[in-house]
């Protein structure tokens, strides 16, 4: 189980950087127009098509590791609430990479650089939860 526990880490690692980068992304973009802003679009493209696979493997070695130990308590119930919060962010990355090759982005940078901060403390939480397990 320990290797399994290890590649659930592992993925969610790659998965977060990518969480971390592609609003980054998002906020360059929105200060942009021509051909940065074509280029951009092409980087958020390929990182999102690299860490959508990134995530279904953290997800998937998530619930192996949730089916060998089983549930653990409220910390658990918490931490799985906070996965569905980062697919949903993930997903929502996916809609505004998609305004951007519609030309329809309706935000400016400011607004990025706010919704960038997100996985930043829902990893907070997430840590916190799995190592002090505070209920």
């Amino acid at each position: 189980m320990l290797w399994i526990k290890a590649l659930h880490i592992i993925f969610v690692i790659s998965w977060f950087a990518g969480l971390f980068y592609l609003p980054r992304l998002f906020v360059n973009h929105a200060m942009v127009e021509g051909p940065a802003a074509e280029r951009l679009m092409l980087m958020e493209r390929k990182l999102y098509r690299f860490m959508t696979p990134l995530a279904v493997l953290a997800l998937v070695f998530g619930l192996w590791l949730w089916l060998g130990y089983g549930f653990g308590g409220g910390w658990l119930h918490a931490k799985l609430l906070l996965v569905a919060v980062l697919i949903a962010y993930h997903l929502y990355c996916g809609k505004l990479m998609r305004d951007f090759e519609r030309h329809s982005n309706a935000r400016n940078h400011v607004w990025y650089r706010w919704f960038n901060e997100i996985p930043v403390l829902v990893l907070f939480a997430v840590v916190i939860l799995v190592v002090v397990k505070p209920f």
